[in-house]
């Protein structure tokens, strides 16, 4: 189980949305590479990275930025936004990127994910994303029909590492992670889930470390970290300990 810190790129600077709003993005910090190195001097062993200008473009907007990261941090670094490509794929993995996380193309090219996933096994995630309950596409800019259950499903035998599933109704706004849905989705297929949106305290931490939550890669957490609602000490220490 782990606790992945977020670091999200606009401009080349960490920055956290609001409901995914790109218009209500507060930068945290001015350079990403020191808060790499901040989170893994704090104890974190995994790093969670989005390009949010190319989850827009769809294209890799904040490239220098994420080269100074892996360059300042010897955790894995598992990287979204903006990748819809093989091509993209493999340049980020040879770069060093630990886990490439595909959002939209999971919707609109399945068959990339299956073929990324057979070219690099252990090493793709899919990003899912959902408002109301459907998937989000394009930076979030663009809902789907598809529900998150029934794009998870797509992948099931695909040999796809991870999923990380957003609920963008509660993203940066610190409402706790929406448990429910996130542990139907974990239910619902046999690959590792980690939840995002909305991680407000120690107290989701808490509850991912409840018997039910077993069955998580972990938890994502970006604005309760940037603004101290969530000590890094004491949440590290709690996951250690439940491990132990």
């Amino acid at each position: 189980m782990f606790l992945f810190p977020a670091i999200d790129l606009k401009d080349g600077q960490c920055v956290r949305l609001k409901l995914g709003d790109m218009a209500q993005a507060t930068v945290f910090n001015d350079d990403p590479a020191a808060q790499a190195r901040l989170f893994e001097e704090q104890g974190f062993e995994r790093l969670h990275v989005v390009d949010l200008d190319g989850a827009f473009a769809g294209e890799s907007r904040n490239g220098e930025a994420v080269e100074a990261i892996l360059k300042s941090t010897k955790n894995p670094v598992q990287l979204g936004g903006g990748i819809r490509s093989l091509a993209q794929i493999e340049a980020w993995l040879e770069k060093g990127i630990a886990r490439v996380i595909l959002g939209t193309v999971a919707v609109r090219d399945p068959d990339l994910v299956v073929a990324a996933c057979k070219a690099h096994p252990g090493r793709i995630a899919v990003g899912i994303d959902a408002r109301g309950g459907k998937v989000a596409v394009e930076g979030w800019a663009e809902t789907s029909q598809l529900t998150a259950i029934e794009l998870a499903r797509r992948f099931e035998d695909a040999g796809v590492a991870a999923i990380i599933y957003t609920d963008i109704d509660r993203d940066g706004v610190l409402k706790g992670i929406n448990w429910d849905s996130t542990l139907e989705l974990a239910r619902a297929v046999s690959i590792p889930v980690i939840a995002s949106g909305g991680l407000a305290s120690i107290e989701d931490v808490k509850r991912m470390l409840q018997p039910d939550c077993t069955i998580l890669e972990g938890a994502i957490s970006g604005r309760a970290l940037y603004d101290g609602r969530l000590d890094p000490q004491e949440a590290i220490a709690l996951i250690k300990g439940a491990h132990s």
